[in-house]
């Protein structure tokens, strides 16, 4: 990188814009621990009950579910604080977009629930992101879905990532304009919004001579999704999907990129 671009190596980099960077002879971990504290002061929460995830499983939030109603300005600025963390912690990516979406008029069971990331979040402040040196630098992608999982219009969040170097470090998360009428269309537009990134990603590893040889590969739980994205003639399900979707066809068929399965578990 040197080569190519202007730049002066001064010293180990340690410290940047709240988040702690950890390098040894075998990677380099990042966290937030320090930022971590802060917002606990913040909120005042020391030494309370961990639990063992950010949010209880199959739980549903909606707008207007009866609870009292909360400082919009005090609640906007810890949802914010859980986005920053989510700059090393990945794992709170989707609760943190969730609740994002109750900015205006948040009630008390929202509150509750910022309340309990934090506490998840106090009980594992180790957490972070490692890269391991030596590893080949290959990029591997994820993605899935919750397809009606927005109890309000039965909208689906569609999410990617990518890791480098044994780490993640590229990931989104997005509510679809659209209702997917099946679980099919939901994972194909995931798969579709992965696709779309790894455009990106193809630049930035050249710009770095890490020069990505082979198609890139996707994971996907549904198979019915990848057939999709190699079948050019399965209209009648496909009839439906948005015409900007279907540009992972022609990705696949020239062999940029690869749908491959995995199991539900091995993504979540």
């Amino acid at each position: 990188m040197v080569k190519k671009y202007e730049m002066s190596d001064i010293e180990l980099l340690h410290h940047f814009l709240s988040i702690e960077i950890y390098q040894g002879d075998d990677g380099v971990f990042i966290c937030q621990s320090k930022y971590d504290e802060k917002v606990f002061k913040k909120v005042r929460i020391f030494g309370c009950k961990p639990v063992a995830t950010p949010l209880v499983v199959n739980e549903k939030l909606m707008k207007e579910d009866g609870g009292k109603k909360v400082d919009e300005t005090f609640y906007r600025s810890l949802v914010g604080n859980l986005f920053y963390l989510t700059a090393t912690r990945s794992d709170i990516m989707f609760i943190a977009s969730l609740l994002s979406r109750f900015m205006i008029n948040p009630n008390h069971i929202h509150f509750v629930i910022i309340k309990r990331v934090l506490r998840y979040v106090q009980c594992t402040m180790d957490y972070g992101i490692k890269y391991d040196k030596g590893n080949e630098v290959r990029l591997i992608g994820f993605c899935d879905n919750d397809w009606g999982g927005c109890a309000d219009d039965m909208k689906n969040t569609s999410g990617y990532c990518f890791s480098i170097g044994g780490g993640v470090f590229s990931w989104c998360l997005k509510k679809q304009k659209s209702v997917a009428q099946s679980s099919t269309e939901a994972e194909y537009v995931s798969a579709s919004m992965a696709t779309s990134q790894t455009i990106w990603l193809r630049r930035i590893t050249e710009d770095i001579s890490e020069k990505q040889e082979n198609a890139m590969v996707i994971h996907c739980n549904k198979k019915s999704a990848i057939t999709m994205s190699k079948n050019l003639c399965y209209h009648r399900r496909t009839k439906k999907i948005a015409l900007k979707h279907h540009f992972i066809r022609d990705a696949t068929e020239h062999g940029e990129y690869e749908l491959v399965y995995c199991r539900t578990r091995a993504i979540s």
